[in-house]
């Protein structure tokens, strides 16, 4: 026995699976294409911004620096052009022959001009005070006992004096002040004739605030500091919170005390826009990358609108196709823009034969062609065509004609001007068809209800005819006799018996063919045609038939007509078998044995007239319309029955058909009239129809 294996699905194709794959990568490519550019330009905008805004702020603060550099080559320059003239003074000082005490005040005065020294002293070769003078500015700068010939830093500043042989500074020592306050002095030593020397304490505040350009210290500090950076002293503005240090120092080469002299700049920070132009560039930048975002934006609108608009056209185009309708468009000059398939299916032509055509069209045909070229010419005049359309004839490519309706309104553009005419054509071949086929049923329909009335009346028939036959044998057989006698006195006499004879039988015969020849008018088929008739000659018409049944029934008939009743524009035949089916159904409603009085009421009045509450007509309706009614003093109609009076093959009778209101209402509405009921006081319906006048 085989062994049973498993079978398997076959593999799906690879192309299957690595399609959505594939598509997804497509995708991603064109995202990147579209946005790479894009990303790409804001970026490099973005680092172009960024470069300039850095090189200009770089720019302005090697500016400053440079700047605060100069002001500090220019301080230092003053400071040792002030400090040798200061050397130069002092020497002078020491003339010829001047001994202490006239050097004392000259000392004096020049330490009123020089507010940088804070004390001057005249020493001998050992360094001993011979003579000192203090400033007039400080009190007790100095303490004598401590200004002896062993102070170091004098004693530094005279050996490098000595050893120069010119003007030596001591470095810098701090001096204690009362109150815990002091000051930075620095000792200058001046070697002069003789061995003796002119020492002069210097202030380093002082000689700041003296020596240095006043400009130099507003809105920075400037400082004396040491070589490794320590600071002596200080003047100026202090830093402000939330500003950057610019720093500039120069080295001031002292003889026997080298000092830096340092400068701090305070400056605004950050300073985004340096100048001007920075803030040109910038502005212009930013405006670059708005207008690149605006661009963005936009571009992104409008990918979106060019989306929304290839679904829109998309969806047009598949509603266009999926519609029967036929579709063309015509430029102001009569060519043909557009149709859609079905239009080309309509008439057989393709969409490139139509719209290549200038002159007439060729679905036109050729006996109408000049006419609807004149009815073109019309519409492209500017001719508003009518909103319920018109009735044409197009021919098909293979020449046969079928008829359509036709429905144009004018192309206007977005900017409200006229550019053409949209038409919208319906191929009503199909409908005319149908509209044949219910036509004719209909006939038969109302033949077979007038064979079927006819076959009701054919026993009142038998028995109405008997009477006016009867009476033309015996008129017949009288007048033979009358002929056959002999006697001359009589002959007078019996001629003009025999003559009122012959008269009865005429009589009589055109009474049998009259009912006969109103039975065959009513029964027989013939065409359609609408004509002016006199009121009368309808209620004329179909007077015999209701008689006929009326002796049979009983029934009194009463015929009212208003004086100089217009004619009615209707189909004589479908109107009397409207009237005679009406009557019938009276007369039969009043089939009744406890129903003594039987009246059937035929009435003809102007619609206006007509008193009826919520039915009141105004002058113009009154002479346009005639109402017919037809009363009964019936049983009446039921609520129930009257819901479904007029609904076809619906009856109250066993052996009717149900198809004579239904019938009735359809005659009435095709003439453009209305069929109605209502009750009669105290009993009975009155049936109302209306007709146009000629």
């Amino acid at each position: 026995m085989r062994a049973l294996t498993p079978v398997s699905s076959p593999p799906l194709p690879v192309a299957r699976v690595l399609r959505p794959a594939f598509a997804r990568l497509r995708f991603l490519r064109s995202v990147w294409r579209r946005w790479f550019l894009w990303v790409l330009l804001a970026v490099l905008v973005l680092v172009l911004l960024v470069t300039v805004v850095w090189l200009a702020g770089r720019h302005e603060v090697e500016q400053t620096q440079n700047v605060l550099d100069r002001d500090t080559a220019d301080a230092v320059s003053d400071l040792r052009v002030g400090l040798q003239r200061n050397a130069q003074t002092l020497r002078a000082s020491l003339g010829e022959g001047v001994d202490r005490e006239r050097w004392e005040t000259r000392a004096a005065d020049l330490l009123r001009e020089h507010r940088e020294w804070l004390r001057l002293e005249w020493r001998d070769a050992a360094l001993q005070v011979r003579g000192a003078v203090d400033t007039p500015y400080r009190r007790h700068a100095f303490e004598d006992t401590r200004r002896g010939a062993d102070q170091p830093d004098v004693l530094l500043a005279c050996a490098a004096a000595r050893k120069l042989g010119a003007p030596a500074y001591s470095p810098s020592h701090y001096v204690p002040f009362s109150q815990g306050t002091g000051f930075e002095v620095m000792e200058l030593c001046l070697p002069v004739e003789g061995g003796a020397y002119l020492v002069a304490s210097y202030s380093l505040r002082d000689t700041l605030i003296e020596l240095v350009a006043p400009t130099l210290s507003r809105g920075q500090e400037v400082a004396f500091t040491e070589v490794d950076g320590t600071r002596l002293v200080a003047i100026g503005a202090p830093r402000r919170v939330g500003t950057r240090v610019f720093t500039a120092q120069q080295l001031i080469d002292l003889p026997g005390a080298p000092m830096m002299l340092r400068v701090d700049g305070w400056r605004a920070v950050p300073d985004l826009f340096p100048n001007m132009l920075t803030a040109l560039v910038t502005a212009i930048s930013i405006a670059l990358v708005s207008v690149l975002v605006l661009l963005a934006r936009d571009t992104r609108k409008r990918q979106r609108a060019e989306r929304d608009l290839a679904d829109a056209l998309a969806f047009r185009k598949a509603m266009e196709d999926s519609v029967i309708t036929g579709l063309r468009a015509r430029d102001l000059q009569g060519r043909i823009t557009y149709v859609n398939p079905a239009f080309c299916e309509m008439v057989g032509f393709g969409a490139d034969e139509l719209m290549s055509t200038d002159g007439e069209a060729p679905y036109w045909p050729t006996e109408l062609a000049h006419e609807y070229q004149r009815r073109q010419a019309v519409r492209l005049a500017g001719a508003v065509p009518p909103r319920e359309g018109f009735e044409s004839v197009f021919m098909r490519k293979d020449g046969t004609r079928f008829p359509v309706l036709i429905f144009e309104a004018p192309l206007i553009n977005a900017h409200g001007s006229q550019t053409g005419w949209m038409s919208a054509f319906i191929d009503i071949s199909e409908q005319r068809r149908i509209e044949e086929l219910s036509r004719a049923s209909q006939e038969r329909l109302q033949a077979s209800a007038r064979l079927a009335t006819v076959g009701e009346m054919a026993s009142l028939l038998s028995h109405e005819l008997t009477q006016p036959l009867a009476a033309i044998a015996s008129y017949a057989s009288g007048s033979l006799n009358l002929l056959g006698a002999d006697r001359s006195q009589q002959r007078s006499r019996d001629h003009d018996e025999v003559a009122m004879a012959v008269r009865r039988i005429a009589e009589q015969a055109d009474r049998a063919g009259q009912v006969i020849r109103s039975v065959h008018d009513f029964v027989r088929r013939r065409d359609r045609t609408r004509e002016a008739v006199a009121p009368h000659a309808l209620i004329d018409a179909v007077l015999p038939l209701v008689r006929l049944q009326a002796r049979k029934l009983g029934v009194r008939v009463e015929v009212a007509l208003e004086e100089r009743l217009p004619a009615v524009f209707c189909d004589r035949t479908l109107v009397e078998q409207v009237l005679l089916n009406l009557a019938r159904n009276g007369m039969q409603a009043m089939d009744m044995p406890e129903l003594t009085d039987r009246v059937l009421r035929l009435k003809v009045v102007r619609a206006g007239s007509v008193g009826r509450d919520g039915d009141g007509a105004t002058a113009a309706d009154a002479r346009r319309w005639l109402e017919f009614s037809v009363a009964d003093v019936g049983c009446g109609i039921s609520p129930e029955v009257a819901e479904r009076l007029f609904t076809p093959f619906f009856t109250t009778r066993p052996d009717g058909m149900g198809l004579g209101l239904s019938l009735c209402r359809t005659v009435v509405e095709q003439h453009g009239g209305v069929l109605m009921f209502e009750p009669q006081r105290p009993c009975g319906t009155i049936f109302r129809f209306t007709l146009p006048v000629t």
